[in-house]
């Protein structure tokens, strides 16, 4: 019984490791959903990039955020979610030991780049919110885009680090033939514990709360502002009302990241690893939900109209009552 359930990833190797046959239905609806989720997501994240991308109203610092977010997603779409929604049905890598170290590799340094974003997409809002006056000199595009570029450096660098012997000698990670597992030293998993856990929440948390203070009195004044002055404090009252909105939006995009954000348990790895992967598809359906302006570019984007000319100057953000 046990000979027709059990068989080897590659029979002619004595080293190979073996896996276990599952009936094919179970295959099909799996990869069906793995197709479908990355297919979802490569499209969605490629509607943000598009809309950021050619939309002149759209070139603002918190947007340019977004972009980088919305590259990672893309990233993580078109190779992540593939290879990663295989090994939770499928148990043997039959990709070889070269790019077992290369997708994890990508795997982590996405991953912590998208953590960098947020904690980045943090501070650019606790600065909207908290300093408003002063937010268009303090932030930027060239900042902001110095501060995603030193972003993506230091995920790839600090994960080169944390996995060199693992992608420099790849043999020396597996116990048999078929096997793409990550095994890392006791001192990394503190220091990465650390880095991409504790760091990033006591940076989070605290800036979110303090937001959501701030937003609150701003509030309060604004009632009062707009009581004794309504039509003079009516622009004021727009901008104040979008800088929140936005800060909202982004705020729940954090939010879902941080609690899907989770690791470092052997059994379910693959099934967190997945679930982190799917947050990529999520963001762009955050967006949908809160922005106007992504519902209106994504319909201008997939009616064709960005092929018409001055359709960069198209309004996104007409009139609203």
């Amino acid at each position: 019984m046990s000979d027709q359930t059990i068989q080897y990833c590659f029979p002619n190797n004595n080293l190979s490791c073996t896996r276990s046959i599952r009936p094919e239905a179970e295959y099909i609806i799996v990869y069906i959903f793995i197709a479908v989720t990355s297919v979802f997501t490569v499209f969605l994240n490629l509607l943000v990039i598009i809309s950021i991308s050619h939309f002149k109203q759209l070139h603002t610092p918190t947007n340019v955020l977004i972009f980088s977010l919305a590259v990672a997603d893309l990233i993580t779409g078109l190779i992540l979610m593939p290879v990663q929604g295989m090994k939770l049905i499928e148990p043997c890598w039959y990709f070889g030991e070269i790019f077992c170290s290369i997708f994890l590799l990508i795997f982590y340094v996405v991953v912590n780049a998208s953590l960098g974003n947020m904690i980045i997409i943090s501070l650019d809002r606790y600065i909207a919110v908290n300093d408003p006056l002063r937010y268009p000199i303090r932030v930027n595009n060239n900042k902001t885009v110095v501060s995603i570029v030193v972003n993506w450096l230091f995920s790839f660098i600090y994960n080169f680090y944390l996995l060199y012997e693992f992608v420099m000698y790849p043999e020396t990670n597996h116990t048999c033939i078929g096997e793409c597992i990550i095994s890392v030293k006791l001192e990394n998993i503190i220091l990465d514990s650390i880095v991409c856990l504790v760091a990033p929440c006591c940076i989070i948390i605290p800036l979110y709360v303090k937001i959501c203070f701030v937003a609150n009195y701003q509030v309060k004044i604004c009632f009062v502002a707009n009581y004794q002055a309504k039509h003079l404090n009516s622009a004021t009252d727009k901008k104040a009302k979008s800088e929140k909105k936005a800060t909202r939006t982004l705020g729940i995009v954090v939010l879902v990241y941080l609690l899907w954000h989770n690791e470092n348990d052997s059994l379910i790895i693959n099934v967190m690893d997945w679930i982190v992967c799917m947050n990529s598809g999520m963001n762009p359906l955050i967006y949908a939900m809160f922005y106007r302006w992504f519902r209106l570019s994504a319909k201008y984007i997939l009616t064709l109209k960005i092929f018409e000319p001055s359709s960069a100057y198209l309004n996104l953000f007409p009139e609203e009552k």
